[in-house]
């Protein structure tokens, strides 16, 4: 199995980042794959595939370039460059056009398993793999980057939920398939059998992407990244809803509000499973503060609201 030796202040130190060039490639890797893991990626995947395969088809050279770097068991690692922290989609992007042409043949000979096609001997590869993910960023993710954002943002807030309750190993466990937490300083990442990689003192992060693609990459020895996919409920910010009596009472936002409240949350929190702006929370917050049927405590440099004896009553009797 692919084993990473982490000690306890590494895996302290790790965070959640959002990367749109991570986004972006998990999207290039639904578009190439065809394969919808629910109705809302199918839908997404009848819109815009027949677009991209008309794209590839006018192009054969990346035809090839991205069968090979989405090889059959390993992607070509410069098209997958670890986040170095929150970045700009342009800046992230010219990580990818400026890798070295030899790097990128070396790279995508390991993904392909062998050598490469020699209609792929050429300089230009890095720029014709920056132009294709510009391409899906442009027409199938920027259109809609503020509701993925969100969704992304409402995961991390879930897991951050889980590490709070049930410390690391919750909230890594099934994190990817193949991954959990084994103890004793031992991240399983995958279930190939791969040497073990010493990461303590490096840089962890963890990177969502809407899609249900995933991988992991490294710029070893100072940074190593798990990209995962949203799962579930994880997923659904946009759905997040109140019962129909409360939101005739409350109005349909307010109610929305109290509802996530089962759980201490912060204004954050709140702004990134509502999709609602942070001013509208805050006052809905106010009005249900005043109401008396929420409360609110200091964590640490946080504050967190959640829902007092009143408002638990409240959201019972309307939920029935």
């Amino acid at each position: 199995m692919g084993l990473w030796q982490v000690n306890a202040d590494t895996l302290a130190a790790g965070r959640f980042v959002v990367s749109p060039l991570a986004e972006a490639t998990a999207a290039l890797m639904a578009l190439h794959k065809g394969e919808a893991y629910h109705p809302g990626e199918r839908a997404w995947l009848d819109a815009h595939r027949p677009a991209y395969r008309q794209r590839l088809a006018d192009d054969p050279v990346t035809d090839l370039l991205v069968g090979a770097a989405l090889g059959p068991t390993w992607i070509a690692d410069y098209l997958t460059p670890t986040p170095a922290g929150e970045a700009a989609w342009g800046e992230e992007l010219e990580r990818v056009r400026r890798t070295p042409p030899s790097v990128a043949r070396a790279d995508l000979e390991t993904a392909l398993g062998g050598p490469l096609p020699r209609a792929l001997d050429r300089r230009d590869l890095p720029q014709r793999t920056a132009e294709l993910l510009a391409w899906v960023w442009t027409h199938t993710v920027q259109p809609d980057w503020e509701r993925r954002r969100r969704i992304m943002e409402a995961d991390v807030v879930a897991r951050t939920g889980q590490l709070g309750q049930g410390g690391w190993a919750a909230a890594l466990d099934g994190l990817r398939p193949g991954m959990r937490w084994l103890g004793e300083s031992r991240l399983q990442i995958n279930v190939y059998d791969n040497p073990p990689r010493e990461v303590s003192g490096a840089q962890l992060m963890f990177v969502p992407v809407t899609h249900h693609q995933g991988w992991v990459s490294w710029d070893a020895p100072h940074r190593y990244a798990v990209v995962y996919p949203c799962e579930g409920a994880l997923a659904e910010a946009d759905k997040a809803a109140a019962p129909e009596a409360l939101g005739a009472l409350l109005g349909p936002a307010r109610a929305v509000v109290l509802t996530l409240l089962d759980a201490p949350k912060s204004t954050t929190q709140l702004v990134a499973l509502t999709g609602q702006g942070l001013g509208s929370v805050g006052r809905h917050l106010k009005v249900l503060l005043d109401a008396g049927l929420a409360g609110r405590r200091r964590s640490g440099r946080s504050v967190l609201y959640f829902r007092t004896a009143v408002g638990e009553v409240l959201v019972k009797a309307n939920s029935a």
